[in-house]
């Protein structure tokens, strides 16, 4: 969950300077695994300028960190839904390296800066797929910025190069928008769909969650590359039934249980 200082974060319309906002944006891009353990949203594998066409095709998806993740049409068909989310990992931990070990992101303690991560520990990073990897990379585009801070001296080794960094609405969330531009050391989770294509980019991180909830390449060639998502809820309850394939007709605490009393 949200701990205390990443819910308390920096208002990007202050009078910082654009070095300040750049660091800010980084950061943001940096805090995702801090600042939400479920969400609910909508995904378009293709880019808008505005506003999602009411035409095109979507899926609409639940993920419960770590690695539970539902997806279905707009129609209501299932997708995909994990299968394996109380499986022993017994053989898993005895066969593989010191990496099986690692803990979640939420529970390692990262270096903040203004509410903010500014460098990431070691951990069981990753984000479920589907599709291709920049539907992972979203929801957690560290990719954009790095683990930490790139030292004074290099200020070129920076994963993308940062333009007019500025606040918006998307779909009625706050998010920070800014052109970027990959450099020689962007190394994206997924060579085969990165967030940036070579040259410019339009790019939107939301505030409260850290998810680049907009990519669109704003070069001539390559314009129709990007995603649009659309967050509709943040640590919401979510039942294990969402996931499984097979109910475990687990009660919903949600719903008001009611007690029939005979006559």
């Amino acid at each position: 969950m949200a701990t205390w200082d990443t819910r308390h974060r920096p208002d990007p319309d202050s009078s910082a300077g654009s070095a300040d906002v750049a660091t800010l944006f980084r950061n943001l891009c940096r805090s995702s695994p801090w600042k939400w353990q479920s969400l609910r949203f909508e995904y378009w594998d293709e880019p808008f300028a505005q506003a999602p066409d009411p035409a095109a095709p979507l899926v609409r998806a639940w993920l419960r960190r770590p690695g539970a993740l539902r997806l279905e049409t707009a129609d209501g068909l299932v997708l995909h839904s994990t299968t394996g989310i109380n499986d022993s990992k017994d053989g898993f931990y005895v066969s593989a390296t010191r990496k099986s070990w690692l803990l979640p992101p939420h529970l390692v303690a990262p270096v903040y800066e203004e509410g903010l991560v500014r460098r990431r520990p070691e951990a069981a990073y990753g984000e479920p797929g589907f599709g291709n990897g920049r539907f992972s990379a979203a929801l957690d585009p560290v990719e954009l910025a790095g683990n930490a801070p790139v030292p004074l001296e290099f200020p070129g080794s920076n994963a993308v190069e940062l333009v007019d960094v500025h606040r918006v609405d998307h779909d009625g969330r706050p998010a920070l928008e800014a052109v970027v531009t990959p450099t020689a050391a962007y190394q994206a989770s997924d060579p085969g769909a990165p967030l940036c294509l070579p040259g410019s980019n339009r790019v939107r991180i939301d505030l409260g969650t850290g998810v680049c909830v907009s990519s669109q390449s704003l070069e001539p060639a390559t314009q129709d590359y990007g995603h649009w998502l659309r967050i509709l809820g943040v640590d919401e309850y979510m039942l294990d039934d969402l996931f499984v394939a097979e109910s475990m007709n687990l009660t919903d605490v949600r719903r008001h249980i009611s007690w029939d009393i005979p006559a």
